[in-house]
């Protein structure tokens, strides 16, 4: 079993969810009240996990981690998006520097204006 059979499984059981009976799910409930509380959601569990590299304390970090990507699933799925698209991202990024990157997204920005 791989990550992307973990983040695909996840993502199937989010998208399942999506009209469910908001008492039933607690992501029901988070599609129930719309797109501002998911990413509320995932704004709250970035600065968790910010606040627990802090402390410093490794598992802490993996758990607020996992909370995070968990959201930041959900709101992909809003947007009828999979963790396959953010990992078709993170592989075309793959081999460039982060430099590179950068000059790369400068570049589409400004041919997009």
């Amino acid at each position: 079993m791989t990550s992307n059979d973990t983040l695909e499984r996840l993502a199937q059981v989010i998208e399942s969810r999506k009209g469910a009976d908001p008492d039933a799910s607690y992501v029901a409930r988070l599609f129930h009240k719309g797109l501002d509380a998911i990413l509320k959601k995932v704004g709250e569990e970035a600065t968790e996990t910010v606040m627990a590299a802090k402390d410093g304390d490794p598992k802490k970090i993996v758990y607020e981690v996992a909370d995070l990507w968990f959201h930041s699933m959900v709101a992909l799925a809003a947007f009828d998006l999979r963790p396959a698209d953010v990992l078709a991202e993170l592989e075309r990024r793959e081999g460039l520097s982060g430099l590179q990157e950068f000059a790369q997204r400068s570049q589409r920005k400004e041919g997009a204006q």
